[in-house]
C-alpha cells in the first residue's frame, strides 16, 4: 500500500506540471522509476545511464528512491516520454515530474543537477523580441555573417529562437555536435543535459561564454563547420531504380559505370580514387550470409578490419594499401540491399562525413537487380565477374591429428603468410615449423571439430603395401579433396634418410601436406612437396615424412600423436571417407 499512496501522490502532482513549468517556476522530469531502498534504486539508475542520457536520482517522500530523466523543458520532456516508450527504452507508466517533487540528490554522485538552471530553466526573463530559427536551407546563406556581426543575442533571446527550431533541425545540431566529438548520446531531438553539456562545450573550444544554449550565430558556425567538409564533393540523391535504392553519393567524385549483379558499380571520374556499390539482390538469411563471406574474397574488402554479421544485417570495415573499403547491407523483406564506398586513406574526416549521409539517406524500393540473377545459400563468385576476386599466393592439403582440430601441413604452404587459412573459412596461427623435415602445425583460431582427425599407424608398413594419399590436387579449384592411389616403394629417403618413406603415386602439386594412408586407413606419414631442380627423378616418385617424425614435432608443440588399433584391411570406399574428412585445404594469403 506504501507504493499505491506514493504513486497517486506523485500523479496528482502532474497535474499541476503545465501551470508551474509555464510559469518559469520549475523544470521538469521524466520519472521511470521508484525502488523502496537506497541499493535497489542505485543500481536501477546505474543500469539505465549505462545506455540513456540525462539520468538522475532522488529520493522522494516517504523513503522511497526515484529514477529520472532531464532536467528538461516540458515540451523537451513530452518528446522524450513518448520516444522513449516507443523504443521500449523506458516503463510505459513513465511520466513528467516537477523538481519540487524530489528532495535529496543520490545520483550521479559529485554533480549538482538541480543546480544547472542554465541548461533547462524557465526561469528567465524572455524579452517580447523573436529571433528567427537557422533554417537549414538557409544556413548556407547566413554563413557570410557567422564571422561579422558580434554576436549580441542573449541566453533569452537564444533560447527564443532555440524554442521555433524544428524536430529536424534540433537532431541536425546533436548530429553536428556528434560529429565534433563532443556529443555521444541519442540523435532525438530533446535537448537534456547530455546536449546542454555538449553545447557549452562547445562554446567553451570556440573561446564563448559556456551558457548551454547556442545563439543563432553559434548554431550556423556549428553546421557550417559540419557542411563544409562536403564542399566540392556535390552530395546529391541518386535514385536508382534497377537496383532498388536511393542514397545520397559524391557525384563530384564517382559515377555510375555499369551493372554487374549483385551491384550497380559507380567508378572514380579522377585522380581521387573514390568507388561506390550499391547492393541489390533477392534472397533470405542463407543468401545474406553467404554474401558476407563471398564479399570478402574481393580485392575491395581488404582483410584488415573490423565485421560482424547478424541476423538480418552485416557490417564490414577492411583497410588496406592506400584505400579504406566500407560495407554496409541489411536484409529487407525478401530483398538484400546496402552499399559498399571505397575512400582513400588520410582523408578520414570526409570518408566520415561521406558515410554519414549515405547511411543517413539509405532508402530501400521494391525491386532488385535482374531478378533472375537473384542468389540463394548457393553463391557463386562468377557473380562478381568485373570484379578482382582475392586469392591466395598458394593452396597446399593438410590434415587433422587432434579432436581440437589441429593441423599438420607442409611447411612450404605457410612460408611468409600474412594470414592462413583452413578450407577458406577458418583463421589459423601457425604454432610450430620445422624446415629440415618440412613440417608445419597450425592451431585454429577458433574452436573447430573435425569429422575425423589422424589415427596413426602402431606397426611397421610393409613395403610394396598399398596406400592412398589424399589431397587438394587442384589447390582447392575442387570442393573436396580426392585420394590417389599407390606403393610404398621404399622405407628411407635417396639418402638414407631415415624419416621418409618412398612412394610409387602419381600425387600433383596440391596433393602436398596430405595425408599418405595404408590399407588399413591408418595414417603412415605426410606427403612431402616435389623437390625443385637439383636431380630429376620419374614422376610417379614422391616422398612422405614418417609418423615417428611427425609425432617429435607435434610433441615439442605440446600436442599428441594419436595411434591406431586398427589393422585389417579397408574397403577403398571407406579409406576415401577417412581420408576427405580429415584433410582439409591450408591456404597462404598475403
Amino acid at each position: 500500500m506504501t507504493r499505491l499512496v506514493l504513486v497517486l501522490c506523485v500523479c496528482f502532482s502532474c497535474l499541476s506540471v503545465a501551470a508551474q513549468a509555464q510559469s518559469g517556476r520549475d523544470l521538469v522530469w521524466v520519472q521511470i522509476e521508484a525502488r523502496p531502498t537506497y541499493d535497489a534504486a542505485l543500481a536501477r539508475v546505474e543500469r539505465y545511464a549505462a545506455t540513456l542520457p540525462d539520468v538522475a536520482g532522488f529520493s522522494l517522500a516517504g523513503g522511497w528512491y526515484a529514477v529520472v530523466l532531464g532536467p528538461y523543458t516540458p515540451e523537451d520532456a513530452e518528446q522524450v516520454l513518448t520516444r522513449y516508450r516507443q523504443q521500449g527504452l523506458i516503463p510505459n507508466d513513465s511520466y513528467v515530474a516537477l523538481s519540487s517533487s524530489y528532495a535529496q540528490q543520490y545520483w550521479p554522485a559529485g554533480v549538482d543537477v538541480l543546480g544547472l538552471g542554465a541548461i533547462g530553466s524557465l526561469s528567465e526573463r524572455i524579452t517580447p523580441q523573436i529571433v528567427p530559427p537557422v533554417l537549414a536551407g538557409e544556413q548556407t546563406a547566413q554563413l557570410d555573417n557567422v564571422d561579422g556581426p558580434v554576436d549580441t543575442e542573449t541566453p533569452a533571446q537564444a533560447r527564443r529562437s532555440e524554442s521555433q527550431l524544428t524536430a529536424e533541425q534540433r537532431r541536425e545540431l546533436q548530429t553536428a555536435l556528434q560529429w565534433a566529438g563532443i556529443y555521444n548520446a541519442a540523435i532525438d531531438g530533446a535537448f537534456g543535459r547530455g546536449t546542454r553539456n555538449a553545447m557549452a562545450t562547445w562554446q567553451r573550444n570556440n573561446g564563448l561564454e559556456a551558457t548551454g544554449v547556442l545563439t543563432t550565430q553559434q548554431r550556423a558556425r556549428l553546421i557550417a563547420a559540419y557542411t563544409a567538409i562536403l564542399d566540392g564533393l556535390d552530395m546529391r540523391m541518386v535514385r536508382d531504380a534497377e537496383a532498388g535504392i536511393s542514397i545520397q553519393l559524391p557525384t563530384a567524385v564517382m559515377r555510375f559505370t555499369r551493372y554487374e549483379a549483385p551491384f550497380a558499380e559507380y567508378e572514380s571520374t579522377g585522380d581521387f580514387k573514390a568507388r561506390a556499390f550499391l547492393i541489390s539482390q533477392r534472397g533470405d538469411r542463407d543468401a545474406l550470409a553467404g554474401l558476407y563471406d563471398i564479399l570478402q574474397t574481393l580485392t575491395i574488402v581488404p582483410l584488415e578490419g573490423p565485421r560482424s554479421l547478424s541476423r538480418n544485417s552485416f557490417q564490414i570495415v577492411g583497410r588496406g594499401a592506400g584505400f579504406v573499403s566500407e560495407t554496409d547491407v541489411r536484409l529487407i523483406g525478401d530483398e538484400i540491399k546496402g552499399f559498399t564506398l571505397i575512400w582513400p586513406v588520410d582523408d578520414e574526416a570526409r570518408r566520415g562525413r561521406v558515410l554519414q549521409e549515405m547511411r543517413a539517406s539509405f532508402q530501400s524500393t521494391p525491386g532488385v537487380l535482374d531478378p533472375s540473377a537473384g542468389v540463394p545459400a548457393s553463391q557463386q563468385l562468377d557473380l562478381f565477374a568485373g570484379i578482382d576476386v582475392r586469392k591466395p599466393t598458394i593452396s597446399r592439403s593438410g590434415f587433422y591429428v587432434d579432436a581440437a582440430g589441429s593441423v599438420v601441413t607442409t611447411a612450404a604452404a605457410v612460408e611468409s603468410c600474412a594470414r592462413i587459412t583452413l578450407d577458406d573459412q577458418f583463421e589459423a596461427t601457425l604454432t610450430g615449423v620445422d624446415l629440415n623435415r618440412g613440417i608445419a602445425l597450425l592451431t585454429p583460431n577458433q574452436s573447430l571439430a573435425p569429422p575425423v582427425f589422424a589415427q596413426f599407424s602402431a606397426q611397421p608398413p610393409r613395403l610394396q603395401s598399398d596406400i592412398a594419399v589424399a589431397g587438394y590436387s587442384f589447390e582447392g579449384q575442387l570442393s573436396a579433396p580426392s585420394l590417389t592411389f599407390g606403393k610404398l616403394s621404399g622405407m628411407k629417403g635417396l639418402s638414407g634418410e631415415t624419416d621418409l618413406g618412398r612412394l610409387s603415386v602419381q600425387a600433383l602439386p596440391g596433393d602436398a601436406g596430405g595425408p599418405v594412408l595404408d590399407s588399413s586407413g591408418s595414417v603412415l606419414g605426410m606427403l612431402l612437396p616435389k623437390e625443385e631442380g637439383g636431380r630429376q627423378l620419374p614422376e610417379d616418385v614422391r616422398f612422405a615424412l614418417t609418423g615417428q617424425a611427425i609425432g617429435s614435432v607435434m610433441t615439442q608443440a605440446g600436442l599428441t600423436l594419436r595411434k591406431g588399433a586398427q589393422t585389417a584391411g579397408m574397403d577403398p570406399e571407406d579409406i576415401t571417407d577417412l581420408g576427405v574428412g580429415m584433410t582439409v585445404l591450408v591456404s597462404c594469403w598475403e
